[in-house]
């Protein structure tokens, strides 16, 4: 797996040493941080491209992301593709949560699934939901999940 930062440069560092490096630094530099991680997708033919993003948020500053892509030739179903999306961003989350709790930053994972039923993604809300809560993270959804709506779907090329 190969992270890059938003402007293309590789992260050489196991993603879980850079992301409490940048803890580090941003915290010792005075800001308040918050992680939002989200995963979006696009469809193009017989390929489907993820995007997984960990978005740092500086209280009153700004933010920045880490990304990752990928591609599969499986077919999925729009519910199927939705839970994968959020199975990845759960993934990342997992992997790094005891690094939010240790160094106290808050957390959330974002799902590219629209809470209005009129949606085909909207299939997907009450399992992703459940999946997201019942692993302890907090979960935010359309309009509400920037990370994945917003941040993730601009570099999913």
């Amino acid at each position: 797996m190969i992270w890059r930062t938003f402007s293309g440069e590789p992260i050489k560092l196991p993603i879980k040493k850079a992301v409490e490096d940048t803890i580090i630094r941003e915290t010792n530099a005075g800001y308040h941080l918050k992680v939002c991680i989200g995963t979006d997708s696009q469809v193009r033919g017989a390929e489907t491209e993820f995007a997984t993003v960990i978005v740092f948020l500086r209280e009153k500053h700004g933010g920045f992301m880490f990304l990752y892509n990928d591609k599969t030739k499986q077919p999925f179903t729009i519910k199927e593709r939705m839970l994968v999306e959020v199975a990845r961003s759960i993934e990342i989350a997992y992997e790094l949560c005891d690094l939010f709790n240790k160094y106290d930053v808050d957390m959330e994972v974002h799902a590219d699934i629209n809470t209005n039923p009129q949606f085909k993604s909207n299939e997907a809300l009450r399992e992703a939901m459940g999946y997201i809560l019942g692993m302890g993270f907090a979960f935010k959804a359309k309009p509400e999940a920037f990370a994945s709506s917003c941040c993730a779907d601009k570099v999913v090329n």
